[in-house]
């Protein structure tokens, strides 16, 4: 039993259809795999400004009408017969969509229509990846992950009922796969009462360790555009290297602070029930990859991870007294309250220090939480670096040329952040 997950860029064009379903010919067989796919190519940031316009009440239709013929355009090159179902299927779900954005209340909770709007993505791409396997012979059967991956209404990132889903995939799943392939959405996940909701920003991978974790899979594999997990994204750095084999834990520790390959959800449910995960390149398939497993290595190169987009905050107390386990207290309750996630965070005598995310919402609502207790300063525009595993070498490589505004080491991990060079 094997969970393939295909991201946006495998399914981007009519080309990348065709090399996907070779994958799935070559490398995964004709039953007992479940294919993930996610939206096609970046049809989610498309989604996501047709719903910010809608919220807006601005005119989203000229957004809406090229990402319709985005899809369609590539529907028409893989399905010429346009009688095919898909193109009825297809005219559903966009029919859907623009009444939805038609009807939703604008003033009513945002996150919550934000999940219903956004789904829309893997609807298509799967229901086109569905019928066009079928064309190629591979007999499979198309699943609404919405009613297998159970989560609670914490919409934009739901947090998964693991009984309910394990036990409901298991019973339904598991005997269909013993006779053919499945494919399913990623990202996606549904209420007990039928509303959709979705795991997280780039959560499919999330969604494929949850179908691979409770099928007791033998393996999970990521196809993504580069060659493995590098130690470095190749934007920012020139001469990175492939871990050939790496840990479950060095590898969430990676996700943890910002490295855009795995999900950080990914690793734990695999590491539970040590099922490897292998990450490959869709363009180089009979590569090598990358194999994240229960393994353990004394030294391994040093990994760079970039986070853009950065805020630095800090917190002093009005009366100049010294950062009491009350007042960090009450500072971690209402980051937590406003979910701002913490990348990095130092205090001192008579200051707090954190460096998280950047989002302008949020960021005023903390202040407007907090400002008659603290006294809040804050830069925008910054980057956080971190390397794992650090030498002399990587630290360098680092910090020339930049203006450091705050650093922070421990054993192993070195984290610095700077202004934009």
């Amino acid at each position: 039993m094997k969970v393939f997950k295909f991201g946006g860029a495998s399914v981007k064009n009519a080309d990348a259809f065709h090399n996907l379903a070779n994958i799935v010919q070559a490398h995964g067989g004709t039953r007992q795999l479940l294919l993930v796919v996610s939206a096609m190519g970046k049809t989610t940031n498309a989604l996501e400004q047709i719903f910010e316009q809608a919220t807006a009440q601005q005119d989203y239709t000229v957004i809406l009408q090229q990402n319709w013929e985005y899809h369609l355009e590539i529907v028409q090159a893989l399905f010429p017969d346009t009688t095919h179902l898909v193109y009825t299927q297809l005219e559903h779900l966009s029919v859907s969509l623009q009444e939805y954005l038609r009807a939703f209340p604008v003033s009513d909770n945002y996150d919550k229509h934000y999940d219903q709007v956004i789904s829309y993505g893997e609807l298509f791409s799967s229901t086109i990846l569905h019928h066009f396997l079928q064309q190629q012979g591979l007999e499979n059967t198309w699943v609404d992950s919405r009613k297998y991956i159970q989560t609670d209404s914490t919409w934009r990132e739901a947090k998964v009922d693991w009984a309910w889903t394990e036990r409901v995939i298991k019973r339904d799943l598991l005997p269909l796969l013993q006779k053919q392939l499945i494919v399913t959405q990623g990202f996606l996940g549904g209420t007990n009462n039928g509303l959709t909701t979705t795991l997280g920003r780039e959560g499919s991978d999330f969604s494929a360790a949850i179908f691979a974790y409770c099928l007791d899979a033998t393996a999970l594999y990521i196809w993504k555009d580069v060659d493995g997990l590098l130690n470095a994204d190749p934007k920012h750095f020139a001469n990175t290297v492939r871990y050939p084999e790496i840990s479950y834990q060095e590898t969430i520790e990676m996700a943890y602070y910002g490295a855009s390959v795995i999900h950080p959800k990914t690793i734990q449910p695999l590491a539970t029930k040590l099922i490897p995960l292998y990450v490959k390149s869709f363009l180089n398939p009979a590569g090598e990859g990358t194999r994240i497993c229960d393994c353990q290595f004394n030294l391994i190169a040093p990994a760079y991870i970039v986070k853009e987009n950065q805020c630095l905050v800090s917190f002093s107390v009005k009366d100049f007294t010294f950062i009491s386990e009350k007042n960090l207290g009450t500072i971690f309750n209402a980051l937590s309250e406003l979910r701002l996630k913490i990348n990095l965070m130092q205090n001192s005598a008579i200051s707090f220090s954190i460096c998280t995310d950047y989002h302008e919402s949020r960021l005023h609502k903390l202040i407007q939480t907090l400002q008659d207790q603290f006294i809040i300063h804050y830069n925008t525009n910054l980057k956080l670096y971190t390397i794992k595993n650090y030498n002399p070498e990587s630290i360098k490589e680092v910090v020339a040329q930049q203006k450091v505004l705050l650093e922070q080491r421990t054993r192993t991990t070195l984290q610095i952040v700077c202004q934009y060079a």
